[in-house]
């Protein structure tokens, strides 16, 4: 038995064979994400860990993303698409950090990262550079090679985020509050000399005076009082399967738009019962970055 080649040539069944495992290997690879390398996370602060010494920065509520030198990923290791303008003159080598639309701009941040082509909207955001994963040394070392870069080749759309040295647990919340009236979201502290970990470490920890975490979507539960005829509540779930109820933090337009059943939300809240139910739940967005 035998097949005819792409060039009219009549192939071995064996060479044909190879033929189709390439096409197919060469499909999957086209329509696969690039996948980052697994990123350094924290963890959230307790105030029983001394962090005096430690660097602290304000936590910038934004898109995580990643740039391996040439291209920019997101956290789930999917392709952003950047206009050139944004990336020039960026490093040639890999860095993580916050794309950054100011303060209270998440949403309108998201709107803008998650288009699958290029267009300015980009140039209202910076990415405001946090780490460089794959240098050898210590924090304060690896981001040594970056302020270097950007000091040589500087870019309005690229920066590395300033760090304070942290006196004492005083110190850190009374920066925390100031951040905080500001309408920041918190503070980001991180141990000087770690070397780069994948995963979850205890050396970067996340200080906010309360909680986040996302859920579900289930159901609407309809409203009563000023809230009759819209939204009261949403019902929804861990990715436990804890249900709970979510009442507070829409505004006017959200309880009579609210997420959709299957969405995912951002809450916020203050410790959990013993039951794992969170404390005095409160709405904070739609998790409209999810998925980049």
């Amino acid at each position: 038995m035998s097949f005819v080649t792409q060039e009219g040539r009549v192939g071995s069944p064996q060479a044909c064979l190879v033929q189709i495992v390439l096409l197919f290997l060469s499909v999957l690879l086209l329509s696969t994400p690039v996948v980052a390398a697994e990123m350094m996370l924290p963890r959230v602060y307790s105030p029983e860990v001394d962090v005096s010494g430690w660097l602290m920065s304000e936590k910038l509520d934004g898109v995580r993303g990643y740039w391996d030198g040439k291209q920019l990923l997101s956290k789930n290791g999917n392709r952003l698409y950047p206009p050139e303008a944004f990336v020039r003159d960026w490093p040639p080598f890999p860095v993580e950090g916050e794309l950054w639309g100011g303060r209270s701009r998440f949403e309108k941040t998201v709107s803008i990262v998650k288009k699958q082509q290029p267009h300015n909207g980009w140039l209202q955001l910076k990415f405001a550079i946090f780490d460089v994963p794959q240098s050898n040394g210590r924090f304060i070392e690896r981001m040594a090679r970056a302020i270097e870069w950007l000091a040589e080749h500087p870019t309005p759309y690229a920066y590395v985020i300033p760090q304070a040295k942290v006196r004492d647990s005083d110190h850190l919340q009374q920066e925390l509050k100031r951040i905080e009236s500001l309408g920041g979201e918190g503070l980001i502290v991180r141990r000087p000399d770690t070397y780069y970990k994948n995963g979850r470490s205890a050396e970067i920890l996340k200080v906010k005076n309360y909680q986040d975490a996302e859920a579900r979507v289930l159901a609407h539960l309809p409203g009563k009082g000023r809230n009759q005829g819209r939204l009261g509540a949403l019902l929804v779930a861990l990715d436990d399967g804890t249900q709970f109820k979510i009442g507070s933090g829409f505004s006017d337009a959200e309880r009579e738009d609210p997420p959709s059943i299957g969405e995912v939300v951002t809450f916020k809240y203050y410790g959990k019962h013993p039951s794992g139910i969170p404390r005095f739940p409160s709405f904070l967005r739609l998790r409209r970055d999810r998925n980049l």
